[in-house]
């Protein structure tokens, strides 16, 4: 297996949908599908992503957004999406991703990557702790 990463690009829909479909657990809205690929195909939007591909097959995706920060004056990086196929886990693919993403992180210095990661999910927690650390707050949403 051979696995290769790129950016997203508009005519990987077809293969993005069923995984950010499952991605979202069940929860689809067309309206909200329909924006999200809009952001991400629309380089003057500050919504990005990375897709890998097992040969022509679309196996992960990884989605970001850039923003501006106080404290510097570059952007940071928030990582809003990480998603590989059930069927591929295990292969080394989301650890591909978060390389693509930490080679750009270089290529444009931006102020740091972020991301925010539930508590139980074992597996994600292993792989993040062998990328960054962990920053302990305690997070409060308005719902």
């Amino acid at each position: 297996m051979s696995i290769k990463t790129r950016p997203l690009i508009f005519n990987d829909f077809p293969a993005w949908l069923p995984l950010w479909n499952e991605n979202n657990a069940g929860h689809i809205n067309e309206k909200v599908t329909s924006q999200t690929w809009q952001r991400l195909c629309d380089p003057a939007q500050s919504v990005f992503g990375f897709a890998a591909f097992d040969k022509e097959e679309l196996v992960g995706i990884l989605h970001y957004i850039l923003h501006p920060v106080t404290g510097s004056i570059n952007n940071a990086c928030y990582m809003q999406d990480l998603f590989t196929l059930p069927s591929h886990r295990n292969k080394g693919i989301a650890k591909k991703l978060l390389q693509a993403l930490y080679q750009e992180h270089k290529q444009q210095k931006w102020a740091r990557i972020y991301w925010v990661a539930e508590e139980n999910n074992a597996a994600a927690q292993q792989l993040y702790k062998s990328f960054g650390v962990k920053l302990d707050f305690t997070y409060h949403a308005l719902i």
